[in-house]
């Protein structure tokens, strides 16, 4: 994971996203995920490539089940975008680059 991608937990999650400035996009994923290791190169190009305009996290599931059960998030990996603490996108499994950047740039 780069250095750009953030880690959250339920801990942090209100500071680190619900009041966060701009738009964040949370990964919701678990380690013993295939499809979800397969978004770790996305996660870090995403956060390069809208570096300024989009923060990029990751939430692991099974460690913070408070922020997962909170957003029913059922499968993984889910992609969930916020904007002053409101949902404002989602999208569930796993997607190649092209959907992630029609996916972001329709709510940048």
């Amino acid at each position: 994971m780069s250095a750009a991608v953030s880690d959250f937990t339920d801990a942090g999650f209100d500071q680190d996203v619900l009041k966060a400035s701009g738009t964040v996009l949370v990964d919701f994923w678990a380690p013993w995920c295939g499809p979800c290791r397969l978004m770790v190169p996305l996660m870090d190009w995403a956060a390069e490539t809208y570096a300024g305009r989009l923060q990029v996290g990751k939430l692991e599931v099974d460690g913070n089940p408070a922020t997962r059960d909170a957003y029913q998030v059922q499968g993984i990996p889910t992609l969930i975008l916020f904007r002053d603490g409101a949902e404002i996108g989602r999208h569930e499994g796993a997607i190649a680059r092209p959907q992630l950047q029609a996916f972001l740039d329709a709510h940048l």
